[in-house]
């Protein structure tokens, strides 16, 4: 296998023209294809490269050409692979980043030990304090031993770490030592500005002394800034990785750990995945908390209400089709709105009510300063994955814009948390109806998931509360729905033109006050058929503002927030995950009227 030679060095020197060098190292590290980086400052150059042995020389030798680098010493090592994948020359403010001012090395540097000089100190047991200037992380690897760890997870963090150490380190001898010595060569003129007065640097870091002097002294092995992760005494790359996740060090003992999986999670970042639904979900609270304060339907705004001309409309007047498919206003008030330039067609331009409507054109209702009705929008999340969200969906709060919502709706709420994602809703369920929803977040998703609610593979389990007591336990309706709406959006049955719609009842309680409450499991998924279906055996909801008593209609769709609730509630929901392929089961606590 090809080997790589591997160079790290630095020199603190004045530079100038720092572009104009850029440019000539870049242009030659690329041309001999290295690969690594690079850190130009006015203090000085520091490099970490990568080649083959006579193109990293080249590249030393036109950096030694450089007025004040001549004396760059690079530290040689070398590996079976390339540790960096591009080059990168930049210019910065220090090739070190340390945030002190009046501290430049190239002027002047605390006294330097070296490899030799310190392995002496330590065989004749001198005493003295050897003082580790790197990160925790690095630290993790290996030290030398006896060393004080300065306690930073960054070098900015070092002035505060050393005003934290105790006073009467100021006379004692102290040898600093880093990586390959940079850290040191600022952390020892600092030190002495703060008062120490016996400081050391080692010179050429841990590298140089196991270079010079192998491993005596010192435990484990050596962090480096590379794909390596880390070396032996030796200079050998380690089975050391690193986390690409969190950055922390793990030896091959930890990389064995069941809660390394990569590049997600080591044994120092690892949540459970319910610690980490759990986080999700309250961030997913608190976004929808700020974006419902206030409700975004009670802010006035201007409305443009799309109403697309269904084939049976072809060719009818504007007013004719407007009254036609919306019933809650007269042929007389969708007229005088045409009059007053309220309705619009595609171009944005008015209409008359005697105009002709064309088939799957659309019309626009305007609708200026539209302040919608309050709802609650207390929804409350309980799962989210990659493809879909399930969550709790109060009342009233319509799922779609319809009627009088258009902001002030569940599809609405779940945009402003989601900007640049298109969530669906899976299946629907009333404005007035609580309980479990599940979402889609993406089409392919959706295209796999909303299939399984026609083909009747979902299994729905809601808790009604009827007014009245039907005779058996158990029972089923099997009574088609009408398609078309009617008064208010209201279906009915429909013998001869309804759709099929199959509903199973089970009791769970007969209650003293002549209601019952009920499990329903609807077979198929026909709008508002629970409802529907018991209307017309003469057992309306208990709460329904719509399908009354006595086979009645009332006049509104939706609930006002201080109105007694609707007893119906999305209870439990079975399906196969669109992703997982897995059957998945999600179930809600029970409403206080279902108690």
């Amino acid at each position: 296998m090809a080997t790589f030679s591997n160079i790290s060095s630095y020199l603190f020197a004045n530079l100038t023209d720092l572009k104009e060098l850029r440019s000539r190292l870049i242009s030659e590290c690329k041309e001999r294809q290295l690969k690594g980086s690079i850190l130009l400052s006015t203090e000085g150059i520091n490099l970490f490269i990568a080649g083959a042995r006579a193109d990293v020389d080249a590249v030393v030798a036109l950096i030694r050409a450089v007025p004040g680098l001549e004396k760059l010493a690079p530290k040689y090592s070398e590996s079976e692979h390339q540790p960096f994948n591009r080059m990168l020359v930049r210019i910065k403010k220090e090739i070190i980043s340390f945030g002190v001012e009046g501290i430049n090395p190239a002027n002047r540097t605390s006294p330097k030990l070296s490899a030799k000089e310190l392995k002496q100190w330590l065989d004749e047991g001198k005493p003295v304090t050897l003082l580790d200037t790197r990160n925790d992380y690095e630290i993790k690897l290996g030290t030398f031993k006896g060393a004080l760890p300065a306690g930073i997870g960054h070098f900015r963090q070092f002035p505060d770490a050393v005003r934290k150490l105790p006073p009467e380190m100021k006379e004692a001898p102290i040898v600093m030592f880093c990586t390959g010595g940079i850290r040191c060569e600022k952390a020892g003129p600092f030190m002495e500005r703060e008062g120490f007065k016996q400081i050391f640097q080692l010179d050429g870091g841990i590298l140089k002394y196991f270079e010079e002097v192998g491993g005596e002294h010192y435990d484990g092995e050596c962090f480096v800034f590379d794909q390596r992760v880390g070396v032996d005494p030796a200079l050998n790359e380690s089975e050391t990785t690193q986390c690409y996740a969190c950055q922390t060090p793990l030896t091959k003992e930890e990389q064995e750990d069941p809660r390394y999986v990569y590049p997600h999670s080591c044994p120092y970042c690892y949540k459970a995945p319910e610690v980490i639904l759990g986080e999700r979900l309250a961030e997913l609270q608190s976004k929808l908390l700020k974006a419902t304060t206030p409700l975004p339907g009670s802010i006035p705004y201007e409305n443009r209400r799309p109403m697309q001309v269904p084939e049976k409309f072809d060719g009818a007047e504007v007013a004719d089709f407007l009254y036609g498919i919306l019933k809650h206003q007269t042929r007389e008030e969708w007229q005088a709105l045409c009059e007053a330039g309220r309705i619009l067609d595609e171009e944005g331009k008015p209409v008359a009510a005697t105009d002709q409507v064309k088939a799957k054109k659309r019309l626009y209702h305007l609708q200026p300063n539209l302040v919608e009705p309050p709802v609650n929008a207390a929804v409350q999340f309980i799962y989210e994955d990659e493809a879909i969200l399930v969550l709790l969906k109060p009342a009233p709060l319509p799922v779609h814009a319809c009627g009088r919502y258009n902001r002030n709706t569940l599809d609405y709420m779940i945009s402003l948390i989601y900007p640049l994602r298109k969530i669906r809703a899976a299946h629907r369920i009333d404005a007035n109806t609580t309980g479990i929803m599940v979402m889609t977040k993406a089409r392919r998703f959706a295209a796999v998931l909303q299939p399984q609610f026609a083909r009747g593979e979902v299994e729905k389990s809601y808790l009604v509360k009827v007014q009245g007591s039907p005779q058996e336990d158990r029972f089923v309706i099997d009574l088609p729905i009408s398609v078309e709406p009617g008064e208010v959006g209201t279906r009915e049955a429909d013998l001869e033109n309804g759709l099929p719609a199959r509903t199973e009842f089970e009791v769970i309680e007969r209650k003293s006050d002549g209601t019952t409450l009920l499990i329903a499991k609807p077979l198929t998924g026909r709008t508002n058929q629970i409802r529907v279906h018991l209307w017309e055996m003469g057992m309306p909801v208990f709460g329904d503002p719509v399908y009354l008593s006595g086979r009645k209609l009332g006049t509104t769709q939706t609930n006002a927030i201080a109105d007694a609730p609707l007893c119906l509630h999305s209870w439990k929901i079975a399906f196969t995950h669109p992703m997982t392929k897995r059957r998945v089961s999600f179930e809600s606590e029970k409403p206080l009227w279902a108690n």
